[in-house]
């Protein structure tokens, strides 16, 4: 963190420095109005504001290894703060769209392809096992599990949590009313493009 801190202590002060920027947080405080709720990894290389542009306040994100979007329980069971987001961003704040974000490069997704040896890391062996599809789903052959960026295989992934987002009532209601889009994206890492899946021909494309 020693390379953030002086930027964490000057914040406030480039803030009240300018007019407009005061007055942009200012409005911020009194609420919150974003344009997406926005679904991608917990990798550190992955940061929706610097390829998206987006400025405080415009995403409401959940981010979890893999970007993975735990399947929606109609009996409750135990509380997650996953499902938990998504229904505060559709509910409440009524998002208008709602993007899930996997990127290349991937590594709970290349761990779960590659069935790697994850004993030592309980915790994601067990998230990993029950909240991405098996192997075989997201890389059903070697070529796909040999690749180091495992695009493919992310890609069939962020198909399936649109697939289980659309099990939530608050969702599918919500984008069968016509009031909530549900988009796929595709981060590259390495060069910055951004794909996005096209429903029609059922492929990733540059946006």
């Amino acid at each position: 963190m020693r390379s953030l801190i002086p930027h964490a202590r000057a914040f406030s002060a480039r803030i009240n420095d300018r007019t407009d920027e005061r007055e942009s947080y200012g409005r911020l405080a009194q609420g919150q109005s974003p344009e997406a709720l926005f679904i991608t990894c917990s990798d550190s290389r992955v940061q929706p504001a610097v390829f998206t542009g987006a400025r405080p306040g415009q995403l409401f994100e959940l981010r979890t290894a893999g970007n993975a979007v735990p399947p929606y329980s109609a009996t409750g069971g135990q509380p997650s703060g996953e499902a938990a987001t998504i229904e505060y961003a559709v509910r409440v704040l009524e998002v208008p769209e709602i993007v899930v974000c996997g990127h290349s490069h991937c590594g709970a997704v290349g761990a779960r392809v590659r069935e790697e040896d994850l004993a030592a890391v309980p915790a994601v062996h067990s998230w990993l096992t029950t909240q991405l599809p098996p192997p075989g789903e997201l890389a059903p052959d070697d070529a796909d599990r040999e690749r180091p960026d495992v695009s493919a295989a992310v890609q069939r992934h962020v198909r399936a949590q649109l697939a289980r987002l659309r099990d939530y009532p608050c969702v599918a209601e919500r984008e069968a009313s016509g009031q909530l889009a549900l988009r796929g994206w595709f981060y590259t890492i390495d060069t910055g493009l951004v794909l996005e899946l096209d429903a029609r021909c059922d492929a990733f494309l540059p946006l």
